[in-house]
């Protein structure tokens, strides 16, 4: 927690001089008051800013998020301001700690595990999964250009076939 803190301290005037916003997904209220205060300021201090969003997990699950998200659509109902009928997954999203961001195109997992552990569920459908041995204290600008080089090499298809994406004897 010091550790987020002194980041906190050390950084957040240059994130807000880059039009940086700062936020966080996960449950805020499992941390020390004094660092959940801290995180508020910093996201209010950065709320404007729109050139690009920092989004720290802490204190996150994304079986977790998900549940919250059916409990916050299960009480919109019962408050009125959401019918049954209009439920789909664009609804869903929108009620998810990542709501108004876009979904992962790259999810990078370091330190040699084969597994997402439980990290943004609902928003890595359709991601480029890269995984490596490194661990994240390593994990340097050159490992960086090394996901990102194996990500551009790939075909995005989102649940389709190559051929459903690349059609045959389409037009050329």
């Amino acid at each position: 927690m010091e550790l987020l803190s002194q980041y906190l301290d050390s950084e957040l005037d240059e994130l807000h001089s880059h039009d940086i916003r700062f936020r966080t997904i996960g449950d805020m209220s499992r941390l020390p008051a004094w660092l959940a205060a801290k995180i508020e300021a910093a996201k209010e201090k950065t709320s404007r800013n729109t050139a690009m969003t920092l989004n720290i997990a802490l204190s996150y699950g994304g079986r977790q998020e998900i549940l919250q998200a059916a409990l916050r659509m299960s009480r919109a109902m019962k408050e009125g301001t959401l019918d049954e009928e209009s439920v789909s997954e664009q609804v869903l999203e929108g009620f998810l700690d990542t709501a108004g961001l876009p979904d992962p195109d790259l999810l990078i997992r370091t330190g040699g595990e084969l597994r997402i552990s439980n990290f943004l569920l609902w928003q890595s459908a359709y991601s480029e999964l890269y995984f490596t041995d490194l661990l994240w204290p390593d994990f340097d600008e050159l490992a960086f250009m090394k996901a990102v080089e194996a990500y551009q090499s790939r075909q995005r298809r989102y649940g389709m076939t190559s051929e459903q994406v690349e059609p045959r004897g389409g037009a050329g």
